[in-house]
């Protein structure tokens, strides 16, 4: 097993299958994973016990770092597109997230007015209020939903203790469609479970949920680096290609990463 981690706290801009040419902001270690998921497709590997000791980077270290990049990003004439929170686990756990994303906002509209800020998030704080305000203030509120199933996302996810999928569903509703909805969809086993949110029942009923919470964009996609595990395969972009005319039939639109 091979993963990828970030290894610094402003890194890029990189060449995003989904996002353009995005500078990366990661709010967490830069030795090893560290997220209130465990997924089992995850590039990052697994949680490392070892990174819940280390200390998260500062606030002020952040927009020291950022404000410095996006000057040096202008001075060479740099072409950026986002500025996206992403890295080494979910962001929203790191205890300054909504203040920083502040600080973002602030330093985007004095030196890059143009470039949207994007958050990847695994929607698993929705039900904190700051949290919740925060990521309602970005251009790219992105959230993810695996499965309509609590056993496939426990399976999939491996999520912390207390996760439902109804509540995150009732969270993406009260953003009254203004985020945008990931899902990556993947098939093999775990554990000796047979795992595949690809099939027809499970995109029926995640069909149902995305009617549901009406977001303004739907973003599928499969793996494209190594995974923890050696059982899983990628989705066939035909079948992709039939998710996305389904979503697009309920009115909304779609972007497919094979």
């Amino acid at each position: 097993m091979s993963t990828f981690l970030f290894d610094d706290i402003i890194f890029g801009p990189v060449k995003s299958r989904r996002l353009g040419a995005s500078l990366g902001i990661n709010l967490l270690p830069t030795t090893g994973k560290f997220c209130n998921f465990n997924c089992i497709y995850c590039e990052c590997g697994w949680n490392s016990g070892s990174t819940l000791k280390t200390v998260l980077p500062k606030r002020q270290d952040i927009s020291n770092r950022l404000e410095e990049r996006l000057l040096q990003i202008l001075e060479e004439n740099i072409p950026l597109d986002r500025i996206t929170f992403a890295g080494n686990g979910e962001p929203t756990i790191h205890p300054d997230f909504a203040n920083i994303i502040a600080d973002t906002v602030e330093i985007r509209d004095r030196l890059v007015p143009g470039v949207k800020i994007a958050v990847l998030s695994n929607a698993s704080q929705l039900d904190k209020p700051a949290i919740f305000d925060a990521l309602g203030i970005v251009d790219m509120n992105i959230l993810k939903l695996d499965s309509a199933y609590d056993q496939t996302v426990k399976l999939l996810n491996q999520p912390a203790p207390g996760y439902q999928v109804e509540q995150v569903v009732n969270g993406m509703i009260r953003y009254k469609g203004r985020f945008i909805l990931q899902t990556l969809f993947v098939k093999g086993e775990f554990q000796g479970i047979p795992v595949d949110n690809s099939a027809d029942n499970e995109v029926e009923s995640w069909l149902s949920i995305v009617k549901k919470v009406n977001p303004e964009m739907v973003m599928i996609y499969t793996i494209a680096r190594d995974t923890p595990i050696q059982t899983l395969q990628k989705i066939e972009p035909v079948k992709l290609d039939k998710i996305a005319f389904e979503v697009e039939q309920l009115g909304i639109p779609v972007q497919v990463s094979y």
